[in-house]
């Protein structure tokens, strides 16, 4: 077959994951072969009764009723051993299955961060579903029906050499006819399915984009336009399996019984040609049932090569995700106790051709609350995800405890440090299941943090408190709750070094206040780095720094920074100007 050494390595890793099933597969293949064994058994008889009882005129009842009991009995243990067979392929094929998908999904979750800012989202769920389900008919039907043909054609093939070896001969030049076809089928099918594998991959990203921007889509009335987009798509995948189904009609089924009909014939002459009684007519109807019963066999391997080549590729596009680089990690596993930071030097790209952070230097002591401000595209949300630890450096390096970050450990890096984001990620599970997050965390607990961020009342009114499970990606919820309850989620156990992303950008002044005595009790052991658009919410910080297009421009305090009259002073006395402008706004419609 051609490019059947590419094909090899991906499919002798897929088969590997079957090693763990190798007692019940052995017992699946010992099944095939006994079945096999009986089916064949079944025209011998046949043969046996017309050769020696028929032609020599001496039928007898009992002969007849032996030889009918045995025909039923090798059918019936045929058709059961299949069955087991089948159900313990079955099980294997599930259980290669389900590994095989946590190992994605493992693979998925350890991948860096900045694999996902390329990548569509469907183009992963695809991989981990549909890839993984096309696997799992490599083992159901695929390994099955190749082992089950190979062994009814081996089967047969040792009775046909024990009845006559000429017109086994003859009944062998079936193999090379087929092998060609073989060969034809893989070479124009294998980019085929290839094509159609990404058109389906195509088909669950468009699906995931439009149920996420379903809002907008509607909003601006573009639902007849994703709509062709995903028609595109469809069709795209429908011309290329149907080119796969016209290859199968032309290339298998005709072909083969062509193949078949001619050596028929070949078995009719040399049967014809023969001397009397070389070739017995009891051995002549074994082959003509063998041949039928071959054809089958050789069209069901064919057919599998459909079927095997998707499991390849379907293969090849999960091991490509398996085998990419993973977020690396240091070793030391030594907790951090302070939360000091330092920031040496740091420059940083997402691409090598643009710098999106350059020459960044800061100190916080341990305990102390930094300020990070500037306009949008400044890089404040990047230097705090280089904090986290999500991103490799580009340039520089980032110290905490006195320890580069790069050497931390996972569990270190994500029990000392987190991050309440702007847009915060709600599970479809409960206040409990949010905010615990698979910590063990008791409910005493997780209530005293809804009460510091305010949400106990919300909970409380709910049909199950705190065990009320919440909408998808907490839809029941506005987004300022969102927000608070991604704040429960770090309240609950501090740590080290507390990272705000504008989290408290979109709940009102009142909350806010509750929220800002919560954020200065938690400052007595947590290092604070905020975000923030809102200056007001940060005049007591340590220390204020001012990014603008990757530069830090100003570094100091608030009543410093407005002293120097510099680009901080400048966003201030604009925002001062701005809630002017919309406390008068107010008075005017409520005078109006």
């Amino acid at each position: 077959m051609r490019n059947f050494a590419q094909l090899w390595p991906t499919l002798k890793r897929l088969l590997a994951y079957g090693l763990p099933w190798r007692r019940p597969l052995g017992m699946a293949m010992a099944m095939l072969w006994i079945a096999a064994a009986a089916e064949v058994s079944c025209p011998a008889l046949i043969s046996y009764f017309i050769d020696n009882a028929l032609a020599q005129q001496h039928v007898s009842l009992s002969l007849s009723a032996g030889l009918a009991g045995a025909y039923l009995l090798l059918q019936l243990l045929a058709a059961a051993l299949h069955y087991f067979q089948a159900l313990l392929f079955n099980r294997a094929a599930i259980g290669v299955v389900q590994q095989l998908r946590t190992d994605v999904m493992d693979a998925a979750l350890r991948q860096p961060l900045n694999a996902f800012d390329t990548q569509p989202v469907g183009q992963l769920i695809s991989r981990v579903t549909n890839d993984t389900e096309v696997i799992r008919d490599l083992y159901v039907t695929v390994v099955a029906t190749v082992l089950r043909s190979a062994a009814l054609i081996g089967a047969m093939l040792v009775a046909m050499f024990s009845l006559s070896w000429r017109m086994a001969l003859v009944a062998l030049v079936i193999f090379p006819a087929v092998l060609i076809v073989m060969f034809v089928y893989q070479r124009y099918s294998t980019p085929i399915v290839r094509r159609m594998r990404g058109y389906l991959a195509d088909i669950n990203d468009g699906f995931n984009e439009v149920i996420n921007g379903m809002g907008v889509i509607q909003q601006f009335r573009q639902q007849a336009r994703f709509g062709e987009k995903m028609a595109q798509a469809s069709r795209q995948h429908y011309h290329a399996r149907m080119q796969t189904l016209r290859l199968d009609g032309f290339l298998l089924r005709p072909l083969l019984s062509l193949f078949s009909a001619v050596i028929l014939c070949g078995l009719l002459l040399l049967f014809g040609f023969s001397p009397a009684g070389t070739i017995e007519v009891g051995v002549l109807y074994a082959f003509i049932s063998y041949l039928g019963r071959l054809n089958e066999p050789l069209i069901e391997l064919t057919t599998q090569q459909s079927m095997l080549q998707q499991a390849v590729v379907a293969g090849e596009r999960v091991f490509e995700l398996m085998d990419k680089p993973r977020q690396r990690y240091g070793e030391d596993a030594q907790r951090l106790m302070s939360g000091k930071i330092d920031i040496n030097g740091l420059s940083f790209a997402y691409r090598d051709d643009r710098l999106v952070l350059q020459d960044i230097n800061l100190h916080v002591p341990s305990r102390g609350f930094v300020a990070l401000v500037g306009h949008t595209g400044s890089g404040k949300s990047t230097l705090a995800n280089l904090l986290m630890g999500y991103y490799p450096l580009s340039k520089g390096e980032i110290r905490l405890d006195g320890r580069p970050l790069q050497s931390l450990s996972h569990g270190v890096l994500r029990q000392g440090i987190a991050m309440v984001q702007q847009d915060p990620v709600v599970l479809a599970d409960s206040f409990y299941a949010n905010v615990s997050l698979g910590r063990e965390i008791d409910e005493a607990q997780v209530w005293q943090a809804l009460e510091t961020v305010q949400l106990a009342s919300l909970a409380r009114g709910m049909s199950d408190g705190i065990h009320t499970r919440l909408g998808e990606q907490g839809n029941n919820l506005s987004v300022g709750q969102k927000q608070l309850l991604a704040l429960a989620r770090v309240l609950v156990d501090a740590p080290q070094i507390l990272i705000l992303d504008e989290a408290t950008a979109n709940i009102d002044s009142g909350t806010e206040q509750a929220i800002q005595q919560a954020l200065a009790a938690v400052r007595q052991h947590t290092t604070l780095v905020v975000i923030a658009h809102r200056l007001s919410t940060i005049v007591e910080a340590d220390t204020i720094l001012v990014l603008h297009r990757g530069h830090a421009v100003e570094q100091g305090t608030h009543d410093a920074l407005l002293a120097a009259r510099g680009r901080y002073w400048q966003m201030y006395q604009l925002q001062l100007a701005g809630e002017e402008l919309a406390t008068t706004a107010g008075e005017a419609v409520s005078l109006n």
